[in-house]
């Protein structure tokens, strides 16, 4: 299993520089990292695009050992940061968390769950908390040419639709996965 973060958005609601506002001890961006971390991974990806040498920047200095890819189109949306992740990760990749650069609070311990359900055979897992499905998604191999065609802001949305009952929903144990940071007035929930 591999995990991406998508950090390449502008952040035009939150007024510009949303990754590298002050959350926690540190940036936004850190709650991300830490969770994509806490992951069973071998690699985690951080896919930049808008602010691309400070979001790089913050990125190494939490974590050095993330690979760093830039989205060169990623204007167009979420679909066009996840289709540079997908393509980024190793052709050996089973699987790929997908991490918002935007969501600090992600639970740890719904990460080793959502991967033993595709262990078992479901094609993606998503969290979900008081009947809401959250983030991040994990998405089986098979899914990534469907991923490599994405186009606009919709990200895997419309793959995790047509799945039924192979995307499997794992209880999440409180609201992070819900939780996400769009405006400033975010900052202080």
């Amino acid at each position: 299993m591999e995990a991406v973060v998508l950090a390449a958005g502008s952040g035009s609601r939150f007024g510009g520089g949303k990754l590298l506002a002050t959350w926690d001890a540190g940036v936004l961006l850190e709650g991300a990292l830490a969770a994509a971390f806490a992951a069973p991974v071998r690699s985690v990806t951080v896919v930049i695009g808008a602010d691309a040498d400070a979001v790089a920047a913050a990125a190494l200095s939490y974590a050095p050992s993330a690979i760093v890819v830039h989205a060169p189109d990623y204007a167009e949306g979420m679909g066009a940061s996840l289709r540079t992740a997908i393509a980024s990760l190793p052709s050996d990749a089973d699987g790929v968390y997908v991490f918002l650069g935007d969501m600090p609070r992600v639970p740890a311990s719904v990460l080793p769950l959502m991967a033993q359900a595709l262990i078992d055979g479901a094609l993606a897992a998503a969290p979900i908390y008081r009947g809401r499905r959250g983030n991040p998604v994990l998405l089986d191999r098979t899914l990534f040419p469907q991923l490599l065609a994405l186009t606009g802001d919709a990200g895997a949305r419309g793959v995790l639709q047509d799945l039924g009952d192979r995307l499997v929903l794992v209880e999440s144990p409180d609201d992070g996965v819900l939780f996400d940071v769009d405006e400033r007035s975010d900052l202080l929930r």
